[in-house]
């Protein structure tokens, strides 16, 4: 099985931006497809076990580098730095490279996999165009609006803010993973670390805004298959305070076909975690029976 993706490419965005995205190639003749979508402050490249593993279950994988983020920024100094209108143009990306898989893999189911700020960009996205893929999983996730009052968004997102819930801690981000390994790769990383700055980080708030409106939720489709999988320590979640609130909101919308998987002692990057494989193999499964 290849340790780097099949291919590298570049698509454009509506603004005009080259976004940096792979794919990974499924064993035999595929079966569906997965849109990997990344969080905040690290690169898609960090995936590979995750593509890796779905692309032996016949699934061909895809996945971008944000804007800001990984190969697409096209030096360190625009890390964490979206540009004008970059987080709504972020959030149009993930439908720009659907359509991309839409057309290399056509007739194919498409599963949306999401982590972090990419499930916040995701569920921004599926207000509008949950018709666009065939079922959805979010990890490291939570309602954003709801934790919205507790931060300063006068001031740039800096990531080693979770890390206080574990202190005295070993690094600045223990918050991440159990896993030491894990967290030593991320901090030794470049192109891993930083957060948003402060347009972008705002305007990634304003957005989830809508989230709170029962209407525009309601607007989905209802029998969208939807698994929502998080780490029971992770800080991003409030103590699942912001979890419970984000299932109950999909609910209540009459979405009726939401799973949920809670990992007990987990942090915030369940596909990095210690207990992985468990991770790893439930998402799997999820994706085999909802499509």
């Amino acid at each position: 099985m290849p340790t780097v993706p099949s291919a590298t490419f570049t698509y454009e965005a509506a603004d005009g931006l080259a976004v940096v995205a792979y794919r990974w190639d499924a064993v035999g003749s595929p079966a569906g497809a997965v849109q990997l979508t990344h969080g905040m402050g690290e690169h898609v490249r960090r995936y590979e076990e995750v593509a890796q593993a779905f692309a032996a279950r016949g699934f061909v994988v895809y996945g971008q580098d944000h804007r800001g983020h990984g190969a697409t920024a096209r030096s360190a100094a625009e890390l964490g730095n979206l540009g004008e209108g970059g987080w709504p143009g972020l959030v149009d990306d993930i439908g720009r490279l659907a359509a991309v898989i839409r057309a290399e893999q056509a007739g194919l189911p498409l599963v949306l996999l999401a982590h972090s700020m990419g499930s916040f960009a995701a569920q921004q996205f599926l207000l509008d165009h949950s018709g666009d893929v065939d079922a959805v999983i979010l990890t490291g996730t939570a309602a954003l609006d709801v934790l919205e009052p507790a931060l300063d968004l006068d001031q740039p997102l800096d990531l080693s803010m979770f890390n206080a819930p574990f202190a005295p801690a070993r690094t600045e981000f223990d918050w991440l993973s159990r896993d030491e390994a894990q967290v030593d790769a991320y901090v030794a990383d470049p192109l891993c670390g930083f957060g948003l700055e402060q347009t972008a980080a705002k305007a990634m708030f304003e957005g989830a805004r809508r989230l709170a409106d029962p209407t525009a939720v309601s607007g989905m489709r209802s029998d969208l298959p939807l698994c929502i999988a998080v780490g029971e320590q992770d800080p991003v979640n409030g103590g699942l305070a912001l979890f419970d609130a984000l299932v109950q909101r999909y609910r209540d919308a009459g979405l009726t076909d939401v799973t949920t998987h809670v990992y007990p002692g987990a942090r915030h990057e369940i596909l990095n975690e210690t207990n992985r494989a468990e991770v790893i193999s439930d998402l799997l499964a999820w994706t085999a029976k909802a499509v």
